[in-house]
């Protein structure tokens, strides 16, 4: 690791990967190996729970809308208030975490989120439910990024990569779990209560993991105050993330109106006016909201592009594989919900397989997960292309998708960490998970789209379903195999 205080024109080395002890980077102090692994038990159940419910309200929408007698606008706006308001504050919460203690943002984000999921079981109209759920993603953008931040300051080598195998589980399974525990509640209808238990479910479990965090979590000292955080750096972020998630989370449903590509274009200045203003801050001494070291180093710049890539065809076909099979065949929600549990399992093999994996084969794990990926799509591919639709070997080929993700998602993430030092930990962590909703949202909006609009042109038969579906995934595999090359790019070791 290098100090943060390193000549800026040298590529960082390699970070050691026999680190047998963390250093607790961060001000934070080093923690036993048994209170480490129950510290990552709390965060990673905390990601689990943040990213169910990202996608439990996609199951639950139908139900959602006959019982509050929600309109369209209103049912996507109790879908998609969640992710913007997530996505909004992902890099704002990083950096509370970084200057108030993660420790204690952390908390009083699973209280926020915790409290909102009762408003959300609770809501007794639209409204009310649209006002929850954008204070749920709040509180998970205050949790989440805290739990990346926390396992590149008390992890280190091997144990490194261990964690993050499943970190990546969290991340991918999260969203799986949340589409089929979204179906087996509804379906079960417990009580009568219809889709109120997916919110519902939170309050225990939120609660159990506040508790479990305050035993668990370091203290730290504060290493700023409020007059260090970089409010105009915050809006103007928020600003440009807002303009570019909304259209691409109701673009689609709305048919693309002059608004969505007017948010669009806004998006671009605003940008450019956040990162002048970061660089000036910088220059001055201030504290910017994103590190410059970060955004910087081109190595982390291609392996968060290929990071994104691949995130957007995974969040792509989340939303088409439940669309295919409920719409398209006529499946339920409970079916949809668990088509993608082996891809789960799948994912779950590549964290161990990374860590068993000799030191010397490791720069060469990103692109292989990104071509393993797109081999995946490609075998599905083949299945529809035979004339099948659905069905257990289905089902089994989209293992091999979710093997490719969870190699690609551990080493891709597991080499940003080791290329820049511990000192940016909340930068990193708040951009790669930021880069992860924008590129989520955006493969919802672009693949997703390709597949409805193919799907509606030759009316949603399930034949046409099929058709488009293999339209998704041709573009899927092609995008995998550019993620390799980016993913190849920024795992070369440095030049001298």
């Amino acid at each position: 690791m290098r100090s943060k205080d390193a000549d800026p024109d040298r590529s960082p080395a390699p970070a050691r990967t026999d680190d047998p002890v963390p250093p607790g980077g961060s001000g934070a102090p080093a923690l036993p190996a048994a209170h480490r692994w129950r510290l990552l038990a709390v965060l990673l159940a905390a990601q689990f729970m943040a990213n169910i419910d990202t996608a439990i309200a996609n199951i639950a929408a139908p139900a959602i809308r006959g019982d509050l007698h929600a309109s369209g606008g209103e049912t996507g706006l109790v879908i998609s208030g969640y992710v913007v308001a997530y996505a909004v504050l992902l890099v704002t919460g990083a950096r509370l975490g970084a200057s108030h203690g993660h420790r204690r943002v952390f908390l009083a984000g699973m209280a926020l989120f915790t409290v909102a999921s009762l408003a959300c079981a609770l809501a007794p109209g639209a409204l009310v439910l649209i006002a929850a759920r954008v204070a749920q993603g709040a509180g998970a953008a205050l949790m989440v990024p805290q739990v990346l931040s926390g396992i590149q300051t008390h992890f280190a080598g091997r144990e490194r990569m261990k964690a993050l195998g499943y970190y990546a589980i969290a991340l991918s399974g999260g969203a799986v779990a949340g589409q089929a525990l979204g179906g087996v509640l509804i379906a079960a209808d417990l009580f009568g209560t219809g889709w109120r238990p997916i919110f519902l479910i939170n309050v225990p479990v939120g609660i159990l993991l506040g508790w479990a965090a305050r035993r668990c979590m370091p203290a730290e000292k504060r290493t700023g105050g409020w007059d260090d955080v970089d409010a105009r750096g915050m809006l103007l972020l928020s600003a440009a993330v807002l303009l570019l998630i909304v259209p691409l989370l109701l673009g689609t449903d709305q048919g693309w109106p002059a608004w969505t590509w007017v948010c669009l274009a806004a998006s671009v200045p605003v940008a450019l006016a956040f990162r002048r203003g970061q660089r000036r801050l910088a220059a001055r001494g201030g504290r910017p909201l994103i590190a410059e070291e970060v955004v910087r180093e081109p190595a982390v710049r291609w392996l968060l592009a290929a990071h994104g890539v691949t995130t957007m065809t995974y969040f792509a076909l989340l939303f088409v594989l439940a669309v295919y099979l409920q719409d398209g065949l006529g499946h339920g929600p409970a079916y949809a919900g668990l088509a993608m549990v082996t891809w789960v399992a799948a994912f779950g093999l590549a964290g161990p397989l990374l860590a068993a994996a000799p030191e010397r084969h490791r720069p060469a794990m990103p692109a292989l997960g990104c071509l393993v990926l797109a081999a995946g799509y490609t075998a599905v591919w083949c299945y529809l292309v035979t004339g099948h639709r659905s069905g257990p070997v289905l089902f089994l080929l989209l293992g091999i998708g979710g093997l490719g993700l969870g190699i690609s998602s551990n080493s891709l993430i597991g080499q940003m960490t080791f290329t820049l030092p511990d000192d940016y930990a909340a930068d990193l962590s708040g951009v790669i998970s930021t880069n992860a909703q924008l590129c989520g949202a955006l493969g919802v909006a672009t693949l997703g789209g390709l597949y409805l609009s193919l799907s509606d042109t030759s009316g949603a038969t399930a034949g046409s379903a099929a058709h488009a579906l293999r339209w998704m995934l041709c573009a899927s595999a092609a995008l995998s195999v550019l993620s390799a090359a980016a993913a190849h790019r920024g795992s070369r070791p440095p030049t001298a």
